[in-house]
């Protein structure tokens, strides 16, 4: 593998190449996904909670940024670089000059560093870097950029991680790069993984604070971000715990009391925050480094700094969250009895709330076993919620699980249910997602959302089949985004 500097290239193309690009893409889409993991993505950086709002992003930072290669000719429109033009990570194109957390740059020889989840054939990586004066709060285009890769690793159609491919692994080298010496403070790097033997390319976008001039002035060094998501009420309290290896220490950490709903607004109790650890004149700072080496608070995502005489190692967040005494949820119209037709029935009921919930409604059998299940956000209204049940008569039970979008309430319900009729008869070896981490290929599963069953496919999509989260569905069978990847309806 060998690295070049690439000294120009001229910006070609218009509007109906990147279209048949496009139109070329979506007809020859293959489970090649990666991130970078060093300095971290966007949507990497959402996963190790550095960034908020994130969307679906924080849940397939393999995913983000897939896309057609050919960079900046083809690849993703201008205004939605970020993602890849995908929507179900529109949220990770919002821009700003404090929306995302910016990973620090103190040498200006980095090393890029790679993850993959199926790794294919490479042609090339590639890193872009805004232009010098470029604007943060201006939607990200190719005029951000240099249009040059101040940077340019050739692969040569190899695999870049230790096994066949579609392995997943870490990259088996770092990138050597340099950062343009005339690029200091905030910029974003546009990282573009070019698969080989398809028309894809993966484009990530790091956010950084370039200080090379000044590494560690004054002895400052990073112990944790102070990242905040929740917005608080009065009453509320936040804790930025210090530890002293695994010890914590009355002596630097710092709590705030929330005294109005505008400073419970993200940005201000953080902003809030990062004062009061300042006004304390220790040897431990918050917030974000200017390139003369001072840290001043920003509202945003604040950085934690700790001198080594304190011994900090880490900070945590913690927060007091008051209940709501006047939130309630209450179910209505469950039947006593559901008729089974061909072992499948619709078990029907009406939620009424007064917050926004997050409803997790499952139906077990006698034996405890998931049968059906559904998740289905309710704001502050009566809603009709619906699971789709596929089991054999008998006693079963419906359990009720809500959480507040603020993790503020916790609301529970369990009732009891009868099923009648007739069962069904087509057989599989396990409910979705029970036992999710053991599927492999020929594993036959019934999806309770919609009563049919799907076979996992062979290798390498067999490996899509074991990756479950409570909210990431992309590879999800029958409902995913992208199911077709990994199952087979039978």
């Amino acid at each position: 593998m060998t690295v070049a500097l690439s000294k120009s290239r001229a910006l070609m193309g218009c509007a109906s190449s990147l279209t048949l690009m496009a139109a070329m893409f979506a007809s020859q889409q293959v489970a090649a996904h990666g991130y970078m993991s060093d300095p971290p993505s966007r949507a990497y950086a959402c996963v190790k909670k550095l960034n908020t709002d994130c969307g679906t992003a924080v849940y397939e930072p393999q995913s983000v940024g897939e896309t057609n290669k050919g960079f900046p000719t083809f690849g993703p429109a201008d205004g939605q670089i970020a993602s890849g033009g995908l929507s179900q990570f529109f949220a990770i194109d919002a821009q700003s000059a404090t929306r995302w957390h910016l990973s620090e740059i103190t040498d200006r020889n980095v090393q890029f560093d790679w993850y993959y989840e199926a790794a294919h054939k490479t042609t090339k990586w590639e890193y872009f870097i805004t232009k010098a004066g470029w604007n943060p709060n201006l939607p990200l285009a190719r005029a951000s950029f240099d249009l040059t890769p101040f940077c340019t690793v050739e692969a040569g159609g190899a695999v870049p991680v230790d096994g066949a491919e579609g392995s997943r692994g870490p990259a088996k080298e770092k990138h050597e790069c340099v950062i343009p010496a005339d690029r200091t403070g905030q910029h974003i790097i546009l990282g573009a993984w070019t698969v080989d033997n398809t028309v894809a390319a993966f484009y990530n976008v790091v956010d950084v604070n370039i200080l090379a001039a000044a590494p560690d002035p004054d002895g400052w060094t990073n112990v944790g971000a102070l990242a905040p998501s929740l917005a608080l009420l009065p009453g509320d309290s936040v804790k930025a715990r210090a530890f002293t290896g695994s010890a914590e220490s009355a002596e630097y950490s710092f709590s705030i009391g929330i005294d109005s709903a505008e400073e419970g607004q993200p940005a201000n109790w953080a902003f809030k925050l990062a004062e009061s650890v300042n006004a304390a004149n220790k040897p431990v700072r918050a917030g974000v480094r200017n390139e003369d080496g001072s840290i001043e608070p920003i509202k945003g995502t604040n950085t934690f700094y700790a001198k080594a005489e304190s011994g900090v190692t880490n900070y945590q967040l913690q927060t007091t969250l008051v209940p709501d005494p006047e939130a309630y949820m209450h179910v209505h119209d469950v039947a006593g009895e559901y008729v089974l037709d061909k072992g499948q029935v619709n078990v029907d009921f009406t939620l009424m709330t007064n917050k926004k919930i997050v409803v997790e409604a499952t139906v077990y059998n006698a034996d405890n076993k998931q049968v059906g299940s559904i998740q289905q956000t309710i704001d502050a209204t009566t809603a009709p919620v619906s699971v789709a049940v596929r089991s054999a008569p008998g006693a079963h039970s419906l359990k009720l699980i809500a959480t507040s979008e603020d993790g503020r309430e916790n609301f529970q319900d369990l009732k009891a249910l009868n099923l009648t009729g007739e069962g069904g008869s087509q057989e599989y070896d396990a409910i979705y997602p029970e036992g999710f981490a053991t599927y492999k290929a020929g594993t036959t599963v019934l999806q309770p959302k919609n009563g049919k069953v799907y076979e996992c496919k062979i290798f390498p999509y067999s490996g899509f089949c074991a990756q479950y989260a409570p909210s990431a569905t992309h590879y999800e069978p029958g409902t995913g985004s992208n199911w077709t990847d990994a199952w087979i309806e039978k």
